[in-house]
């Protein structure tokens, strides 16, 4: 059977079912007229979500790393966390926080971790879905989890992984954070609220209020998908009350590319030159900010 043909419109149906109201029958329906055929959106589909299936960059046993599962108080109850740092350290480390998609932390996410430690960080991934008792293996659950949550309360989660992280055996103090999708709408609103956080990487992430950008401290750094064009509504505005406001800023657009590039583990949306060139700005970036 020939590979199936992956258009725009497919993928737009796909951030449409995981970004906003569509549910799972209705982005099947729409992905069926698309395709063509039922048995064609069967085949579509797995290709357009992450998989679980697809290898990590670096194993869950990697030697060069200490890996552990940590948890600490948050905002009105206890939060846990995937962490991993380089086993051969020898001085203190800056501190990472990896912060997840719309699916939780699963072993993508980890994965990345692990990468991140890889660049010599402490890196610590927080579960934000923790409130709720974690992330679920059923990725449709997690979804539906993340309409309940309480941004407030889930910004004050994440100050409270930076502060953890800070202290935590091995760590310079100074801590950043780079997030994804969710996660990095979640950075530019930890940015606004923490003046301890050092430095911000968002991909492909939502814009904090405009009212909140004069309490930036971090620098940031914001990498956007060409073809993304929901979350790029919103990048001329943050432009300008950064720029109006003196906060230092790095913004870069990659062309040709969607939403989600940077995960590796979704077949239709990743893209290995964007990807790349995105973490080598971004380790760049943290190193300058955390040394």
């Amino acid at each position: 059977m020939d590979k199936p043909e992956i258009t725009q419109a497919m993928i737009d149906a796909y951030d449409e079912y995981t970004h906003l109201t569509l549910d799972r029958r209705g982005f099947m329906e729409k992905l069926t007229r698309l395709a063509g055929s039922g048995a064609a959106a069967a085949a579509i589909a797995p290709m357009l979500a992450a998989s679980k299936a697809q290898a990590a960059l670096t194993p869950d046993n990697d030697e060069r790393l200490t890996i552990e599962h940590l948890s600490w108080p948050g905002a009105g109850g206890e939060m846990k966390g995937y962490f991993a740092r380089p086993k051969q350290a020898s001085a203190p480390l800056g501190g990472v926080l990896v912060i997840h998609e719309n699916r939780g932390l699963n072993p993508h996410i980890e994965d990345v971790t692990r990468r991140m430690a890889l660049e010599g960080f402490a890196a610590l991934a927080p579960d934000f879905l923790s409130p709720q008792g974690g992330t679920p293996e059923d990725e449709d659950k997690a979804r539906d989890m993340f309409a309940k949550l309480d941004m407030d309360v889930t910004v004050k989660n994440a100050e409270s992984a930076r502060a953890f992280l800070a202290k935590h055996q091995g760590v310079n103090g100074k801590v950043g954070a780079v997030g994804f999708c969710w996660g990095g709408g979640l950075v530019n609103r930890l940015a606004a609220a923490s003046p301890e956080l050092k430095a911000g990487v968002a991909y492909y992430g939502a814009q904090p209020p405009a009212d909140q950008v004069p309490a930036i401290k971090a620098s940031l750094m914001l990498h956007y998908a060409g073809l993304d064009e929901r979350i790029n509504a919103g990048i001329d505005a943050y432009r300008k009350a950064l720029e109006a406001n003196g906060k230092s800023v790095e913004i870069f657009v990659y062309d040709g590319v969607n939403h989600a590039f940077n995960n590796d583990t979704s077949q239709a949306r990743y893209n290995k030159q964007a990807a790349d060139l995105a973490w080598s700005r971004t380790v760049a970036f943290l190193k300058k900010n955390l040394a």
